[in-house]
């Protein structure tokens, strides 16, 4: 590879709504983007949950740059106050987004590899001299490499979620039951889906915005007539205290806080049952068939016909295996941004806007954005990421004070405290005592109102 590196792509792996936001800025900077997406279409991961209304509104989920490569093909912006759900989002932005890209977005090309052309992660010698070499693979079977000046890696989480186990592994017996689990928020629109929990017990694992949302349909399935008899069974590794169920009215998203009062109403309404301290062990079946979860405790629960695990996401960094990233070794995130995000101290909006510098490797010219930069930290908004792509990419334009300026404002959750410390015993509060920045009021929603399958 002789072409100077000045002349080569920047690869963005991903055409999700950070890949594609990466790809605008660049060129808005006179650099030239290549996007790999392994899915078919632009947002592929964002249409596997199509049925779900996210919790930012439509002025929170679109990126400047890519406006502005919009505007001249006539794309006019949604309403700015209503929220989309991740369909619209795919179709009415992303998918138009990528369209005005063209070439310089490929379509069913899975990364396999990056690496630094000719230099495996152990060689020093003029290493830095050196493009990026980006190993892909296609539907086809075929294999091709590209070369790079920079990566940044957008490839998010989506393929990647946490498992029902306690301890960050499969609980025993989990992948033996995979015929009734999901990871994913159940689109209960669908008539064979909805007919799979209707009038059932299901199992709901996990305490963020996703267990919200799937807590508030199955109460809404509880409520309807096709839907008697079903009953959800919340597990939660820690308590119910005053922040369980978010910031409520102290959110300054408010239908991520009316998420979490969705939640809050259905165990109060008694569609859901919650069961608190338990951490998952196993997962046996029954004589019947149906699926008996065991705590660590040795806690049997009476059995569920299915079980809904929500209990986040990884990063699959397998392929990166040979650049020297520097991760932080709990949350699996950029060292510098790890204790901003860091879920055992931050919420309320204490989590800082950041950009290049936090975002920054050993291996110079290499980005983790978007919901992969965040590891394993939860609350991820797209706004960030935006942020995170708009830096980045004037560093790469030589603009340092632009990549070093902050130009972003988060909103507060209203949850003062990381979530994480209610894990342990010591913090938690009584569900009566209110979580210190406000006490909700119960609110019910349905499958129609604002939620959210992540951090947007």
């Amino acid at each position: 590879m002789n072409a100077p590196a000045t002349q080569l792509p920047v690869v963005v792996i991903g055409a999700g709504p950070v890949g594609l936001a990466a790809a605008a800025h660049l060129v808005d900077r006179g650099i030239t983007p290549l996007v790999l997406e392994a899915g078919a279409v632009a947002g592929a991961a964002v249409r596997e949950w199509a049925h779900v209304r996210l919790f930012s509104t439509w002025g929170e989920v679109t990126d400047p740059a890519a406006e502005k490569l919009l505007a001249p093909t006539g794309w006019v912006k949604p309403d700015a106050a209503s929220y989309p759900s991740g369909g619209d989002w795919a179709e009415q932005y992303l998918q138009p987004l990528a369209d005005v890209l063209g070439e310089q977005v490929r379509f069913g090309t899975t990364v396999t590899g990056v690496s630094r052309a000719g230099r495996d992660r152990i060689v020093d010698a003029e290493r830095e001299a050196q493009p990026f070499v980006v190993h892909i693979v296609h539907t086809d079977g075929r294999e091709e490499r590209l070369f790079a000046r920079a990566v940044i890696d957008a490839s998010g989480t989506w393929t990647t979620p946490s498992p029902a186990g306690g301890s960050g592994l499969p609980a025993l017996g989990e992948k033996a039951a995979s015929d009734r689990i999901t990871y994913r928020v159940p689109d209960l629109k669908d008539p064979a889906v909805r007919a799979r929990y209707a009038g059932k017990r299901t199992a709901v694992i996990g305490a963020g915005a996703s267990a919200f949302t799937a807590l508030a349909y199955l109460a809404d399935l509880a409520t309807s007539d096709d839907g008697t008899g079903t009953k959800a069974v919340w597990i939660l590794r820690r308590g119910i205290s005053g922040s369980t169920f978010g910031g409520g009215s102290a959110d300054q998203l408010p239908a991520r806080g009316a998420l979490g009062l969705a939640a809050k109403a259905a165990v109060d309404d008694g569609h859901a049952d919650a069961v608190t301290g338990f951490r998952t062990e196993a997962i046996e079946r029954d004589d019947a068939g149906r699926l008996v979860l065991v705590g660590e405790d040795g806690r049997r629960l009476d059995p569920v016909e299915d079980i809904i695990v929500l209990t986040g996401f990884r990063p699959d960094l397998s392929f990166l295996s040979e650049l020297r990233l520097g991760l932080d070794e709990r949350l699996q995130a950029p060292t510098a941004l790890a204790p901003l995000i860091d879920p055992n101290q931050h919420s309320c909006g204490t989590v800082h806007p950041h950009g290049v510098n936090e975002l920054s490797h050993p291996e110079k010219g290499v980005h983790l954005v978007g919901m992969k930069s965040y590891g394993r930290a939860p609350t991820f908004l797209a706004m960030t990421g935006y942020e995170q792509v708009r830096s980045i990419a004037a560093s790469l334009a030589g603009d340092q004070e632009a990549a070093e300026r902050v130009e972003l404002t988060l909103p507060e959750t209203g949850v003062c405290g990381g979530a994480g410390l209610f894990d342990d015993p010591d913090t938690a509060q009584s569900v009566d005592g209110g979580g210190c920045c406000a006490t909700p009021a119960t609110l019910q929603i349905g499958i129609g109102a604002p939620a959210s399958s992540g951090g947007c």
